[in-house]
Order: structure tokens, then sequence, then C-alpha cells
């Protein structure tokens, strides 16, 4: 009896990853210690597997769950949505909250506000806590972060990605995947590939030249890998006819051929349409899709997945690919062994004032000052009367915006901390506008009189100091919302008419935007301030506050440009075949040349740039030097400039180094960011900063040989705070 139950637990010791009571014998083969590899536990456990099981692995037993492998031990796989937080608990079987009483989570800023900071130890704080997060709450794969390329600012998922610059999404997004795997679980990044809009998302066919799929949409996919994402997951439109969920060039050839991913393939939720190319094109794990293709619920529907029962029968009749099953099943037990099997998972933690703190130097972080003559920082001590206008004061924003919104255990609204830290008698309020109720996938009216709001809040402006509106978009279906696009790049709700009016009855306006997206600003001359301030997170109103008040100078630079006109935008700059396209079928006539690649190479000046943010203080590059002229094709090159605060108050600032070809055998991009580092500094205080990347990133992508290529000759190099910079060096590679 004895030695049957330390057999018993030798095979629990390989299955959870425990150390074991009696050591497995060298011959007996059916055994591995429990400090055996990842791979050769996998290999182990795939032996065993029946192909009944191995077809399990691969599809969905409920909303948010795959079933393991209950015979062996092999426990089930939990997911939830939260690029920006853990999603509060979903039924078994219904898109209907559960109704836990303890799943209230901390919501941490939108990835765009992440992305402002050009901060990688923000993203690296960002990632533990919510790695941390996911794991009390017993998730083992985490749906985000999302590093689509800004292309359009109507599409009403930029807000969960990290803007319209490869560079600048590729560095910030591998430390949020390593901090967060750090806690055991697995990061699922999203949506591979080309998901730049959300109209007609389920069927648009994304036509692009190869060289802007290599060059611009694919590097953080690419980074993420290099970071070691643990899984992915594919997107809802196609590429080259093929959904992207099951890619031949997409999936096979570039993620896990070219590039080595290892880890396992999700799709998005509904987004596999077809057996055999889920077989055969590189899904691993199939999630959503409802019997009748739709995202609901039938009898049996996990069942009749096109990788459940459908595969069985396709894998019987020698129709698909048994390697294929395999090599999915080997992914799928790495997914495990990695997360819920792990030996040495740390326990997390959840909705902490720890975690509440991460979220608000993030987001203060990531704030960018558009606009300042000198009315900013408003300080507390100066006892001015403020009115605070606008719904987007006291609205929630984290209970919206699709998959991702969230529960959270504290959310503080701008009005909140606007009278915390200035105190009731000093702040008075008036809405100013009204939106309707969120909602996802419909528009609904507003139930208040428009009239009335604005009339009341020229009142309550025409008798303060100072007006503070908060206004901006509200993560309602069609402002920054899944499932919908954008109408209007304009601000909604009557909100350009009110601000006009308001500069009218009183000097003094600050304009706070809280959004995901760049919006229209033909307004901007009148208020003496503009904030862009994104979704915050459950510490949005402190964060906001925190800069607004001077007690932290903002540091926050755009992740994509915000444009004059919403026709200044390459995707925009052409009919309706480049957005939204036209019989489902969307060219991207622009090219390579997104965002300020675009505005730089037609001459077109926008609202702000790329990579532009103002401070409380002022500060001053000097001459950028390199200590060599040549560069061979394996060096790297080190840009060194001085950098002062020459003005009154600690801050930081970011320094960013773009590079062009200017005599090029292909077209290219006037300038495109190479490098950056964000520095702080105290009043008066200089540092040296250098700036270093490998000569290999000066490659373009070579349509005739599918390759990189590295044009020999000079580049000009340019320094400065924004994509506007102007201090120029010429460098020549040999």
């Amino acid at each position: 009896m004895k030695n049957l139950f330390c057999r018993w637990m030798a095979l629990v010791a390989l299955l959870v990853g425990a150390g074991s009571c009696c050591a497995p014998q060298a011959t007996d083969p059916i055994y591995l210690d429990a400090n055996a590899s990842i791979e050769e536990r996998v290999e182990d456990a795939l032996s065993r597997l029946t192909i009944e099981e191995k077809v399990a692995l691969c599809h969905a037993q409920s909303k948010f769950s795959i079933k393991g492998v209950p015979r062996l031990g092999i426990p089930e796989v939990w997911m939830s949505d939260g690029p920006h937080g853990v999603r509060a608990e979903i039924e078994w079987d219904s898109w209907d909250y559960a109704g836990w009483g303890n799943d209230s989570c901390t919501a941490f800023p939108a990835l765009t506000c992440l992305a402002a900071t050009w901060n990688p130890a923000m993203s690296a704080l960002f990632g533990k806590a919510v790695g941390e997060e996911a794991r009390f709450r017993k998730k083992d794969v985490l749906l985000g972060p999302g590093v689509n390329i800004y292309r359009t600012p109507l599409n009403g998922r930029n807000f969960e990605y990290m803007g319209e610059d490869p560079k600048l999404a590729s560095v910030m997004v591998a430390p949020y995947i390593e901090a967060a795997q750090q806690s055991g679980i697995a990061t699922c990044v999203k949506h591979y590939a080309l998901n730049n809009q959300e109209t007609r998302r389920m069927r648009v066919n994304a036509n692009l030249s190869e060289r802007a799929l290599r060059e611009i949409y694919l590097p953080a996919f690419k980074a993420a890998v290099d970071a070691g994402a643990w899984s992915f997951m594919g997107s809802y439109n196609r590429y080259l006819g093929q959904h992207g969920c099951h890619n031949e060039v997409l999936v096979n050839r570039i993620l896990k051929e070219e590039w080595g991913f290892d880890g396992a393939f999700i799709s998005d939720w509904g987004g596999a349409h077809d057996t055999y190319e889920a077989a055969e094109y590189g899904l691993d794990i199939e999630m959503g899709t409802g019997s009748d293709g739709l995202t609901y619920s039938t009898k049996n529907h996990y069942d009749n997945y096109h990788l459940a029962l459908p595969y069985l029968d396709a894998l019987k009749r020698g129709e698909v690919s048994m390697e294929k099953l395999d090599d999915k099943a080997r992914r799928v037990l790495r997914l495990i062994f990695r997360t819920v099997m792990s030996k040495d998972r740390p326990w997390g933690s959840f909705a902490t004032e720890e975690h509440a703190a991460v979220a608000r130097e993030v987001a203060r972080e990531g704030i960018v000052l558009l606009k300042n003559d000198g009315i900013l920082p408003l300080k507390p001590a100066d006892k001015k009367r403020i009115a605070v206008i606008g719904e987007n004061a006291t609205r929630s924003m984290c209970k919206a915006g699709g998959s991702s919104e969230l529960k959270p255990w504290r959310e503080v609204s701008p009005l909140e901390a606007m009278v915390e830290a200035y105190g009731a008698e000093q702040v008075s309020y008036a809405m100013g506008y009204g939106s309707g109720p969120s909602s996802y996938g419909r528009v609904n009216p507003s139930p208040y009189d428009a009239e009335e709001l604005k009339k009341e809040a020229l009142e309550v402006a025409a008798r303060a100091d100072v007006v503070l509106f908060v206004g901006g978009l509200n993560k309602s279906h069609q402002q920054d919302c899944e499932d919908g696009d954008r109408q209007t790049y304009a601000l909604p709700f009557g909100q350009e008419e009110l601000i006009r009016e308001l500069a009218a009855v009183n000097p003094n306006v600050v304009v706070v935007l809280i959004s995901g997206n760049a919006v229209e600003t033909q307004w901007s001359h009148l208020p003496r301030a503009i904030v862009q301030g994104w979704y915050g997170g459950s510490e949005a109103g402190h964060a906001l506050v925190d800069v607004v008040s001077g007690a932290v100078n903002p540091s926050g630079k755009l992740p994509f440009s915000f444009y004059a006109r919403l026709e200044d935008c390459g995707a925009h700059a052409f009919d309706a075949s480049c957005y939204p396209g036209v019989d489902d079928e969307c060219y991207y006539k622009e090219d390579i040349l997104v965002g300020y690649r675009w505005l730089q190479a037609k001459g077109i000046k926008p609202a702000y740039p790329f990579g532009y943010g103002l401070s409380y203080t002022t500060f001053e590059l000097g001459e950028p030097t390199t200590k060599r002229q040549s560069y061979g094709l394996k060096d790297r090159i080190t840009v060194s400039v001085e950098l002062t605060n020459s003005g009154a108050v600690a801050g930081k600032e970011v320094v960013q180094l773009y590079a062009s070809k200017p005599e090029s055998a292909v077209v290219r991009a006037p300038r495109e960011l190479k490098t950056f580092e964000k520095v702080a500094l105290q009043a008066g205080e200089t540092k040296r900063v250098e700036l270093s990347f490998a000569v290999e990133e000066l490659a373009y992508w070579d349509e005739t040989s599918h390759s990189w290529q590295i044009e020999k000759g000079d580049y000009d190099l340019y320094v400065g705070n924004s994509s506007e910079a102007a201090s120029k060096l010429t460098i020549t590679v040999r």
C-alpha cells in the first residue's frame, strides 16, 4: 500500500509541479521528476493524451475557460479580459456578470495613457501590478496588452493600444509582458494583426504592401515575441482573404516559423470561421464561437466548435494534419505548465492601495500638457474660485468601452479630486452637456435638456475665477468603444459650442480632454490651457488634479498625432476604399506613411505633433554629437546631447531621436523614431544623455528579396522633444 501511495503521489507531483514523496525510478517511463524542464513535462504529458483529449485542449468549455485533461489531473485554464485590469466575473455560459461581491479590481489607465508616459519603467510597474491582480483572481491568461497601430483617430479601440509608432509601441510593450508574467499568468498580445478599425471588423480585408506590414504593423508584435509572451490573440479582420485567427501567412509563416513563437495562439471570441483553416493555419485555442457562428450559445455548442467534434471527425478521416494537432496540444500544454501548473507561481494581490498608487503614478505621468499660457498650475493656496464644467468630470469611465470594461473597487472622478484638493467652498459644478447612458453596440439618446445644461454652466462659469472644462469622449458606442468607430472627428454633444460660450463669459478657461483618441481642436485658441487627460482608471481624478495643481509637473508626450483636420490623416486622404473600405475591402493607400510620417512627407502641419508635450519648467537641448561619423552594418550608433532644466521646478523631459535617408532607392519617411530616453532633472540641473540604437534599425523591408536591407550612405539624425525635432547631424553607413 505504501508503494502504491508513493506512486500515486509521484503522479500528482508530475501534474501539479510540486515535490513528490517518492522519487520516480530512472527506469520507470511513467513518471517524471517535478524538476524536469517544461519541455520534458510537455512531451511526457503529450504522450499520455488520447486524440480526443488533445482536441479538447483546443476549444473552450465555457465563455472564458478551456477544459484541461481531468483524467490526468491537468486543470482548466481560465482567461480574463484585462489590458487595463481584471474584468469582473462572467457567468459560465453567458455574457452576463456573475454578480460576485469580491471581484472589484484596480482599474489601471488605458494603454494610450501608458504609451504617453514614454517611460518603460511605468510599463513594468503597470504589468507587475495587473499581473498580480490576475494571479490573485486565479486567472491564467490575461487578454492583453494590445499593440495594434493607430491608423485613424476614428478607430473605436485606439484607447486599448499604444499609439501610431511601431518603435514606441515595441519599447513600451516588452516591460509590461515581462513584469506581468512574473506572476505566473500569461499575457495574450492582441489583436494579431491589422485590427485597425472596428467598422465591419469581422469581415474587412486589409490590403497593404508587404513593406507596410513589416515596417509599421508587425514590429510591436515581434517585440512581444522577443519579450517572451506566452500567448497571442488573433484579430477579427482578414488579410490576404483569410481571417486573422487562422491565417497561413501571419500565423504559421511569420509568427510561428519565422519569429519562433512557442506559445498558444488564441482566437478572439467568435473569430474562428472554418474547421480546415483553423486546423491548418495556426489556431491553437478557439474561444467564443457558438455553434451558429455567433458568440452566443446553443445547446452543446462547445462540442460544435470548429476545433471540437468537427475537427475530431476531420482528423479521423485524414483530412487535416495529425502533426499539427500535436503542435497545438504542445502549445496548450506549454501554456499550462508555464501558468496554472507552475511550481514557482506567486500568490498575487488584488485591489490594494499599492496598486492604486501604481495606477495614479502611471496616469499622471501620461497626462500631456498641450497648451499653457501660464494659467496652470492652479495652486490650492491661491484660493481661486473654480467652476468645474462637464459631464466627464463625474462620469465613470471604467465601466464601459466593450470587453475592456471593469468593475473598479474605487474610481475617483475629477470633481471628487478637485473638491478634495481645493475645498468644497472653492469648487462649483455644472454638467454643461450630457450624453446618453453607456452602452455597447448602440447609441443611447441623452435624457437631458441641452439648452438648460448649457445655461446653468454659463451662469456658474461667470461667477468663477477659473473654468475647468472636462470634456472629450466617453467610451460609449461610437465614442471610444469596441465594435464601433467614431462617426466624426469633432467633439460630441455640443462641446465645441459650449467651449466657445464659456470663453465668452470667462476668459480663464482650461480644457481637459478625457479620451483615448485625438479630437478636432479648431477651438484651441479660446482656452488658456489644454490638457490631454486620457482614461486614467481608478485614480483618474487624483492624477489629473496632481498635474493641474502643480503637485506633479506634467511630462507626458503624445503617442499619436493630433491632426488639424481629419483629412490630414493618411487613412482619410483618399476615398472610401482607404477607410472604411468598400465591399469589405480596405486599401492602405498611405502605405508606410502612417501618422507623423504622412504629415511630414506631405508638408502638413499637425495641431499637435507626435511626441509633443509641455512642462511647467523649460528644457534646453545642446547640439547633438557622435564619437564617430562612420558606422558599419553591425555597429551601434550613439548620439550624445546635453539636456538642461533651465526653469524653476524639477521635471522630466523625453529626448527623442529620429532618422531619415535623404537619398534612397525607395520611398522613405522624412523621419522615423529610432530611440528615446525619459530624463528627470532638478531645476538648473544638466545631464548628458546618450541615445543608442543598432545600425540594423535603419533597414527597410525589400519586397523583392522579402528581407530587411540596409542602404549604405548618409543618414540624417534629428534630436529633439517631438517628431518636429530640429537639431540635426549626419552619419554615414559604410
